[in-house]
């Protein structure tokens, strides 16, 4: 049987496309064509019906205030998009979070990997094998063992005075602040070993949302 989540001939089970986007009152939302332009690459690639004005109307619904928010734009296959937004209140400087390593694997195959979708049964299996208190990020590793992406989050290492991240060939999501990095020459692709983190001069995961955030291994 396929991994859940596999596309099978083009096709794949019932789901939606997210977008997890940061709103500030005084610039708007961060990496905002990024997002548009990954949601309609998945749209394109899955069969999905997408509009982009619609898809800039429900965002703009959304923005409002004088605090910063946190606005999460779904889209289903008609290309019908809803929005939910709340506050957004960043980390204190300073804040390391804790990384674990999780048993279950991630299927380097799968191209839905790539896509950000509300499929999220093996990000939810592996967040559950550790509890809140031991760990703030869980990562997974592929069927060859090589490092994937966090349950949120994807993965980072200083290696030679420079950012590397898995490439998506190991099975993992486009991130949006991942292809700002790769873009502008602050990151580079290479395929990372869990002895590649423990090495390496510096640890981080990062999602558009947040920005860089430093780790430890747990």
């Amino acid at each position: 049987m396929p991994a859940e989540g596999t596309l099978r001939d083009g096709q794949a089970a019932g789901f939606e496309l997210i977008e997890t986007l940061r709103w500030e009152p005084e610039g708007g939302y961060l990496r905002l064509p990024l997002h548009l332009a990954r949601l309609q690459d998945s749209a394109r690639e899955l069969g999905f019906a997408f509009s982009e004005d619609a898809a800039k109307d429900a965002l703009a619904r959304a923005a409002s205030g004088r605090e910063p928010l946190r606005v999460r734009l779904v889209t289903s296959r008609d290309g019908a998009c809803t929005v939910a937004a709340q506050a957004f209140k960043p980390f204190a400087p300073g804040t390391v979070w804790r990384l674990a390593i999780a048993e279950t694997r991630l299927d380097s195959d799968d191209r839905l990997l790539r896509h950000k979708t509300t499929l999220r049964q093996r990000y939810d299996a592996a967040r559950a094998e550790f509890a809140p208190a031991a760990a703030d990020e869980v990562l997974l590793l592929n069927e060859r063992g090589e490092v994937c992406e966090g349950t949120i989050t994807n993965v980072f290492i200083r290696a030679g005075g420079t950012w590397l991240t898995p490439p998506l060939s190991s099975g993992l999501l486009a991130g949006v602040l991942r292809a700002e990095m790769l873009a502008n020459g602050r990151a580079r692709e290479a395929v990372l070993t869990p002895d590649d983190l423990r090495a390496a001069e510096a640890l981080a995961v990062g999602n558009s949302l947040r920005g860089l955030i430093d780790v430890r291994l747990a």
